[in-house]
């Protein structure tokens, strides 16, 4: 499925998994090398596609699998489409027989493969289970309980999260689904739209990723005046959560703003602050929803748990845990240890059992809720013909969370500007991907053996920042 939020996102996922078939999720805004590489490592073999990317999968889809391609168009029946492929109505109006019905595992049959970045930076498959998902959306319904009737039949979501990403997908999609509730689906975020929703369709669930959240902040405007007193519950995640941000939030709207975590592999929520009054704490991403065991272990071995509030490796166990990844057994046998998955984030938790993250994973640059490997950014930056070295790195960004800047050595005899490296990876890369600024340099920082040191870099630019290095934080 590649398609912003819309009915025939919902109706294509349901379909899919009707017939016993595996769902693969892309983002609107990839470019062919993305597509690409994940319609072949997926093995798709059937695309519903929104009208604008169209160019860009029939541009690619003669290195892939694909054979069958249903476009939606949002104006109509979409035109120009090469001799075998479809528009979605008319695939939808056909006359055919009802599908057979389909034996399925529910813990061990793939629903969906949800692509993300690994240790590596290559993009890959988690696949996650029909159990999987059931599962993560209960434990999610579960921390609501004490009131199931604040989410039940004919009251409404806010759907702005896409739902190619794991966040809205499970937490906004499913969830909705599950409890009855009508979705208002946004295909794309703007302040004054959402706000302006809110006060006219009344909503009991908004969920949403900081920059959201900032961006309605900031508008100046009065949120309560917008009925924002009145929905029920804020939910955050996909990047950390400011604490002057969710202070300022919550006293313009007499409502809490709720954190938590999560990741793909875990369908994706593992903590939540709970929505009970004077229970939630600042900074901290709550603690295990139910039938979820978290703990804090050492990084060397990841075997010994850690003392309370000392930093360590954040591991997870439950029902949401992912099978594993697509076609890379050595990827999966080092995050899924003795039925603990290992998030790679740094974590500590305080003596009542809430948990706070201390450090993102390794390298990852988290933009705005999505997550950005800098070694993708870095073999792109390879590709052109006047740069020598390069490395990407996540700076501080007070929209964005961090966004991502790259340092460069340029080739001898060449003068190649920051203008033109930005517009070589627009053509590359999805726009949250592509650099915010370029800093040339004669060198940059190596280890003995000539490894470029990225986390010297990053140093840096945090110490100009202000901020403590990722060593001694």
């Amino acid at each position: 499925l590649m398609l912003p939020n819309c009915p025939q996102y919902v109706v294509s996922f349901f379909a899919t998994v009707r017939l016993g078939a595996v769902v693969t999720q892309l983002n609107p805004m990839y470019v062919e090398r993305e597509i690409e590489h994940i319609l072949e490592d997926s093995g798709a073999e059937t695309i519903v596609v929104y009208s604008d990317a169209y160019p860009r999968v029939k541009n690619v889809m003669g290195r892939t699998a694909l054979k069958n391609v249903i476009v939606v168009d949002f104006e109509g029946e979409p035109e120009g489409l090469e001799s075998g492929h479809e528009g979605f109505g008319e695939v939808v109006a056909a006359d055919v027989e009802p599908a057979p019905p389909v034996a399925i595992d529910p813990a061990e049959d793939v629903a969906v493969l949800q692509y993300t970045g690994g240790t590596t930076g290559v993009s890959k498959g988690a696949m996650l289970t029909h159990r999987n998902l059931v599962a993560n959306v209960q434990q999610t319904l579960d921390v609501f309980i004490d009131d199931p009737a604040a989410f039940s039949n004919n009251q409404k979501i806010v759907a702005i999260l896409p739902f190619f990403h794991i966040f809205g997908f499970t937490c906004v999609m499913l969830f909705g689904i599950r409890q009855g509730l009508d979705q208002l689906l946004l295909p794309r975020f703007d302040a004054e739209e959402v706000m302006d929703l809110v006060g006219d369709e009344e909503p009991v669930m908004f969920s949403g990723v900081p920059t959201m959240y900032m961006a309605i902040d900031s508008s100046g405007a009065d949120l309560r005046e917008y009925g924002f007193d009145r929905v029920r519950t804020y939910n955050s995640g996909g990047a950390p959560l400011p604490v002057n941000l969710k202070r300022a939030f919550e006293e313009k709207t007499g409502r809490p703003l709720l954190e938590g975590y999560g990741l793909s592999e875990a369908s994706p929520v593992t903590h939540i602050n709970p929505p009970f009054a004077g229970q939630g704490r600042e900074g901290s991403i709550g603690v295990p929803i139910p039938s979820t065991d978290a703990r804090i272990v050492d990084a060397e071995t990841g075997t010994q748990e850690m003392p309370v509030g000392e930093p360590g490796e954040l591991v997870i166990q439950g029902p949401q845990v992912m099978k594993g990844y697509w076609n890379m057994p050595e990827e999966t046998t080092e995050v899924l240890r003795d039925g603990w998955l290992h998030t790679g984030d740094v974590a500590r938790m305080d003596e009542d059992g809430y948990f706070y993250i201390v450090d993102r994973k390794k390298d990852m640059i988290s933009a705005g809720g999505y997550n950005v490997y800098p070694r993708e950014i870095e073999e792109v930056l390879y590709e052109h013909e006047g740069i020598a070295e390069a490395v990407a790195i996540g700076v501080e960004d007070e929209y964005r969370g961090e966004t991502v800047k790259a340092f460069v050595v340029r080739k001898a005899d060449n003068e190649i500007t920051e203008e033109e490296i930005l517009a070589f990876c627009k053509e590359r890369l999805a726009p949250y991907k592509v650099p915010k600024a370029v800093e040339f340099r004669d060198e940059l920082p190596k280890s003995t053996v000539g490894k470029l040191l990225r986390r010297v870099l990053a140093d840096e630019e945090r110490a100009k920042a202000g901020a403590p290095s990722r060593a001694t934080s």
